[in-house]
């Protein structure tokens, strides 16, 4: 404990007097993470409160310039408190059916903090900077869905419609524009590209394919998750890594899922702008492609259902490399701690790496293998979500 207060002064004291631990962020995050899942826009949602939590947080340690959001005075305030309301509000504005579930957090996070004017600051500072970051983004989210089905009149088409089209809509958090770090075209159907990566995924993707290895094949099904808790359980590895500090524990937290946001709308506006097919649709028409080097599968399904929205770029893998982007962004030269995390769709497994660059890859590798993104896709997706954090990682003083 020692090293701690001579590493952090007079910060680590206050800390200390006011019972923050660093896992505070952590384990709200956990839990917000959880909860925004079951509700709608879960990543908007995400870095609603991670942000809110941030400002609280800082506000309170200053320990980082506090130019983003006047919160007034902070004195004494209790830190978990000002976590526990930002979440809390955020949780209720944002997913209030699940009302239920925030109160019970809350009402359990607060029978830890001692009852005073410490907690009744804290809780007053956390639902301020809850409040501005909601306002900040308040015209984010519309009340209709804009995608408009190609037709003719009366003629039948699947009525199901593709998902996250609004999104690229979204007011980004740093970028300037939804399309900022829109990459080029797809790979020309005629061209020696494209029946590289159609003949690799009709042969490795496939339901039905005798090419994979056990370990590929676990690999595939633990990445076929659509959710993000997923990827925060790899941001949790570096949060609960001894000697962090709560203030950059929140910062970590912000920095994540703002770039998590941002990469979000930059995927699914390149997806909609380009309306790329995916392999199932490809391989079951490769005779009409203009390729002799892609012959048709007529029965072709791949490993998992296919997302609703175009193929390409590939958002896992955007995702994964914003993410990967950001904490070594955060780790610096410093050592790694060993990163980890489970998956819904493979329940009980608990998947390790030592690097961010191994997660990125593996990601990149288990969508091939799931049969839902071409190689191409997947190497412009590492490309995109590598700019896009770096650019949050900057904003946030990271880099």
């Amino acid at each position: 404990m020692s090293r701690l207060v001579r590493g952090f002064g007079s910060i680590t004291l206050l800390l200390l007097a006011f019972g923050a631990r660093a896992e505070s962020v952590a384990n709200w995050a956990d839990t917000t993470t959880e909860i925004a899942t079951d509700g709608p826009n879960t990543i908007r949602t995400m870095a609603l409160a991670q942000n809110a939590v941030y400002e609280a947080v800082n506000a309170i340690t200053a320990r980082y310039p506090r130019d983003r959001v006047d919160l007034g005075p902070t004195q004494g305030a209790s830190i978990d408190a000002a976590i526990a309301a930002a979440s809390r509000t955020v949780l209720l504005h944002e997913a209030s059916t699940l009302k239920e579930r925030t109160e019970t957090a809350y009402a359990r996070a607060l029978a830890t903090i001692a009852a005073g004017d410490a907690r009744t600051r804290g809780i007053s500072i956390g639902e301020r900077a809850a409040a501005d970051a909601l306002a900040k983004h308040s015209d984010d989210i519309g009340n209709t869905e804009p995608y408009r089905p190609l037709t003719s009149p009366g003629v039948y088409v699947p009525t199901t419609f593709p998902l996250g089209y609004a999104f690229a809509q979204h007011r980004p958090w740093f970028m300037k524009s939804a399309a900022q770090f829109r990459p080029g075209p797809p790979p020309a159907l005629t061209s020696a590209l494209w029946a590289r990566d159609y003949n690799e995924i009709k042969v490795v993707g496939s339901a039905t394919s005798k090419a994979l290895t056990p370990e590929q094949t676990a690999i595939a099904r633990f990445w076929a998750t659509a959710l993000p808790d997923v990827h925060m359980g790899i941001v949790h590895s570096v949060a609960i890594a001894p000697g962090r500090e709560v203030t950059r524990n929140a910062r970590l937290y912000a920095a994540v899922t703002a770039a998590m946001n941002d990469a979000e709308i930059a995927v699914l506006e390149a997806k909609y702008h380009y309306n790329f097919w995916r392999p199932i649709t490809a391989i079951r028409n490769g005779d009409r492609d203009g390729n002799p080097a892609t012959e048709r599968d007529p029965d072709w399904t791949p490993l998992i259902a296919t997302p609703l929205h175009p193929e390409y770029p590939c958002a896992h893998c955007v995702i994964a490399s914003t993410i990967a982007t950001v904490i070594r962004a955060e780790v610096g030269r410093g050592p790694s701690p060993t990163l980890m995390s489970t998956s819904n769709t493979a329940p009980g497994v608990t998947r390790q790496w030592t690097r961010t660059e191994d997660v990125v890859k593996e990601v990149s590798e288990a969508r091939i293998l799931d049969g839902v993104h071409y190689r191409n896709s997947t190497e412009v997706g590492n490309r995109m979500g590598a700019q896009v954090g770096a650019l949050v990682a900057a904003a946030y003083g990271l880099l």
